[in-house]
């Protein structure tokens, strides 16, 4: 027979339980990182989810910190509402000492504010729009200069396109496309305005709308113009249409556009009509990188089968950069963050890494402007010299 237990025994025993349950949980920090990972552009942006995580899961192997770090994602899915958005829920969380995102120079920039106001240090690994970063050297900005942007922007790569086709393959006029967006219309006009300065004529200057799927009637006027080459400033999905639908109406004008399209992607929207394009991507190509060769190893390891977008590297040297800040000068002696001494180390920072050199300006961006063009060819982006 049970013996019935005293209540005061009982109410001890679930008083113990209930510190004990409650008692001093695991002290972590959390990187946040940024990026659409559902919508059209998800591919790019789980990837580079996937470069966030390795450089994470190698720091909490390494043994340098003592707390366990955690990568936290979140979805702007491209939209810079939702952008801000979750910026407003990055900055509340107080064990957060580092950003790393957005892909789009549209979220970029809107978000780059609410990060600036709290004193938050945001790395990009991808948003190419040069006024992500010169926002902060105007009068109005009032906050630190927290911005730092370890890719090649728009103005180097739109000139270097610009020039490639002029001196190299003798292009003398070209019709134009672009997306209406910050990144998209942003590279175009650099590609224009360098194009003209050194005598190419531009026949058109077209915007499209995000999600249109429908370009023939446009691209149609354009064929009458004759152009030498289709220049195209925006994401792969509308590229890849674009490219494609060009090569059904019988345009004959070489396809060039920018780093957004230089995606698998790009390859299966276009199909054969891919081949033969050529597309600028910002840096040099990781495997001509020997500092690159033991991530691009890693990588295939953790992720056997996947495709490596574009920027996935850059997230990963981005993560790897911001983890250093907060290693370095971030954690204070009580456990504390100070996310003003990270800025600061961010501006006098001198890293080697799976880019090569990363040191930044006083805008804060990359030293580093190194642009390569690309040749598609039998369903691969071939290097062009």
């Amino acid at each position: 027979m049970l013996k019935k237990i005293p209540g005061t025994f009982f109410s001890f025993f679930l008083i113990f339980a209930l510190i004990w349950g409650c008692g001093p949980k695991e002290k972590v920090f959390r990187i946040a990182l940024a990026v659409p990972l559902t919508g059209d552009i998800a591919a790019m942006g789980q990837g580079m989810k996937r470069g966030a995580e390795m450089a994470v899961k190698e720091a909490n192997a390494s043994g340098r910190f003592k707390h366990r770090i955690e990568l936290v994602s979140f979805d702007d899915r491209a939209d810079p509402k939702e952008a801000v958005n979750v910026a407003n829920q990055i900055v509340s969380d107080p064990k957060i000492p580092v950003v790393i995102g957005h892909l789009n120079s549209g979220c970029s920039i809107p978000a780059s504010k609410v990060y600036a106001k709290k004193g938050l240090p945001m790395i990009t690994p991808a948003a190419t729009n040069p006024k992500l970063t010169l926002q902060q050297m105007e009068p109005s900005w009032k906050w630190a200069r927290n911005i730092f942007r370890v890719n090649t922007t728009d103005d180097v790569q739109g000139q270097f396109a610009a020039n490639f086709l002029l001196a190299k393959l003798k292009v003398r006029t070209v019709s134009m496309i672009h997306d209406k967006t910050p990144y998209g219309q942003g590279l175009a006009e650099e590609f224009q305005k360098e194009f003209q300065a050194k005598g190419g004529k531009v026949l058109s200057f077209d915007g499209i709308s995000i999600g249109d799927r429908d370009f023939k009637a446009l691209l149609t006027r354009i064929k009458t113009m004759k152009p030498d080459a289709l220049y195209f400033g925006g994401i792969y999905n509308e590229g890849g249409l674009a490219a494609k639908q060009a090569r059904e109406l019988g345009l004959k004008a070489l396809f060039v556009s920018g780093d957004a399209l230089k995606s698998p992607e790009y390859l299966k929207v276009a199909g054969a009509a891919s081949q033969g394009s050529y597309i600028t991507n910002v840096g040099l190509p990781p495997e001509k990188i020997p500092s690159a060769k033991a991530f691009l190893d890693k990588y295939g390891q953790e992720y056997p089968g996947m495709d490596m977008q574009p920027y996935d590297h850059y997230t990963y040297e981005a993560a790897a950069i911001g983890l250093l800040a907060l290693e370095k000068a971030g954690i204070q002696a009580d456990g504390s963050i100070d996310r003003a001494k990270m800025i600061q180390f961010l501006r006098d920072l001198k890293y080697d890494g799976v880019l090569g050199r990363t040191e930044f300006d006083e805008k804060g961006d990359t030293k580093n402007q190194a642009v390569t063009i690309y040749l598609v060819k039998d369903g691969n982006f071939v290097p062009v010299d």
